[in-house]
C-alpha cells in the first residue's frame, strides 16, 4: 500500500510565496499530489490528511483516506502505516505529495526485498521522499531536514537491512523558489495549472541506481 500524506492545499508550499501566489501554490500542490496518486497505480493508495478539502479530493479520486487531525507529519504518517497494517498490508510505501515527476512507484517498491527497508532520498541526499517499511516493524518516522540520515539510523536500530534507491523521478521535490528556477526544473505541464512557464526538466530516462547497504 502507498501512504501519501497531503497537507491542506491552501496551506501548502508556503516557502514558495516569493515566487507563486496563494492560488498558484494551491494549484501546484493539488497537481503534484494527483501526480503521486496516479504514479502509485496499481497499488492501493491511502491519503493521510486533516483537511476536509483534501479528504473530498481523495475520495473523488477513489482512494482511501486516513483522517489524522492534529498529529503533525510524523504522527500522521505513523497513523497511516498503522491503518495500512489494519487493512492487511504487510508493507507501506510512504511517498510525499510534492514529487512532480513521480511515476512507476510499484516498480520501485518491488526492488525492496520483503521485510526490509527501502529509502529514496531527495536529490540533496537530505530529506526522505519515499520510505518503504514493513507495517509491523515499529518504524519511527522523523521527517524534516536530515531525515534521510535519521531514517537510515532507525533501520539500523531495528536491525533491518536498507536498500537505498535513487530514481531521478522520485528524487525531485519542490520546496524552495530556487526549485522552480533551477536549470534542471521543469516539466511543461507541472506548472500549467498555476499559469507559469517552466524552463527545462530533468530527463525522465535518467538512470536509476540501487544501493543495498
Amino acid at each position: 500500500m502507498v501512504v501519501v500524506p497531503v497537507k491542506a492545499f491552501e496551506r501548502a508550499k508556503l516557502r514558495l510565496a516569493p515566487a507563486l501566489t496563494a492560488p498558484e501554490r494551491a494549484a501546484l500542490a493539488r497537481h503534484m499530489a494527483a501526480t503521486v496518486v496516479a504514479a502509485a497505480q496499481p497499488l492501493r493508495v491511502l491519503v493521510v490528511c486533516d483537511d476536509p478539502d483534501v479528504r473530498a479530493w481523495a475520495e473523488a479520486l477513489g482512494v482511501d483516506v486516513c483522517w489524522t487531525p492534529g498529529l503533525g507529519l510524523d504522527g500522521a504518517v505513523t497513523a497511516g502505516v498503522a491503518a495500512a497494517r489494519a487493512a492487511g498490508a504487510t508493507a507501506a510505501a510512504v511517498c510525499h505529495a510534492d514529487l512532480p515527476y513521480a511515476r512507476d512507484l510499484a516498480a520501485v517498491v518491488a526492488e525492496v526485498p520483503v521485510g526490509q527497508i527501502g529509502l529514496v532520498p531527495d536529490r540533496h541526499e537530505d530529506g526522505t521522499n519515499v520510505a518503504i517499511v514493513p507495517t509491523g516493524a515499529g518504524f519511527t518516522f522523523a521527517y524534516g531536514p536530515g531525515s534521510f540520515g535519521r531514517h537510515r539510523a532507525e533501520a539500523e536500530r531495528l536491525g533491518l537491512p536498507v536498500t537505498v534507491l535513487r530514481p531521478v523521478h522520485l528524487g525531485w521535490d519542490v520546496d524552495e523558489p530556487g526549485d522552480l528556477t533551477s536549470p534542471e526544473w521543469a516539466g511543461a505541464g507541472v506548472l500549467a495549472t498555476a499559469g507559469i512557464e517552466p524552463t527545462s526538466a530533468p530527463s525522465a530516462d535518467a538512470p536509476r541506481r540501487s544501493e543495498p547497504t
